[in-house]
């Protein structure tokens, strides 16, 4: 079975994650492992939005500011940041966030569409929204968070 099809009823993880005072999350399937902010080598002529590099186990990094990325003002990178280690097709790239805050089990049911009134921008990252527990979650979708140039120079 195709991983990209939803089956009804069927349990899906997500990673829940903040950002400022929104918090986000991303399926687990897509997610490596969670490590502590690590400086990054600033890299020249890069997006905005890219932090630089790391060394991980001997590979290069990439890591992107999701908040840049979405909009939002860059963070203001501390130890308490966190980078989620994120594959993105044959992509494997870091994703700085501030804090990792939970990891949800949720149904394919539980997730809304993503409002008309929302910006194209805001439609091309958010895959859909959750509320639950009193709080509302955008699902992003981690295909749109490199540009096809940065993915194709990889």
């Amino acid at each position: 079975m195709n991983q990209t099809t939803p089956t009804p009823g069927a349990l899906r993880e997500l990673i829940s994650f903040r950002i400022g005072a929104q918090e986000f999350c991303v399926d687990i399937m897509d997610v490596r492992e969670i490590r502590g902010w690590t400086a990054a080598t600033a890299l020249p002529q890069s997006p905005a939005f890219v932090k630089g590099v790391i060394n991980l186990r001997g590979a290069v990094l990439p890591i992107v500011d999701l908040a840049a990325r979405l909009g939002f003002e860059s963070s203001e990178t501390s130890d308490r940041h966190v980078i989620i280690v994120a594959q993105i097709g044959e992509q494997v790239v870091g994703l700085l966030v501030d804090a990792v805050s939970d990891i949800l089990s949720v149904t394919d049911d539980v997730i809304q569409p993503t409002p008309e009134v929302a910006s194209d921008t805001a439609k091309t990252f958010v895959r859909g929204l959750l509320a639950i527990e009193g709080r509302m979650i955008s699902l992003i979708g981690l295909e749109r968070v490199l540009p096809d140039v940065v993915l194709e120079a990889a």
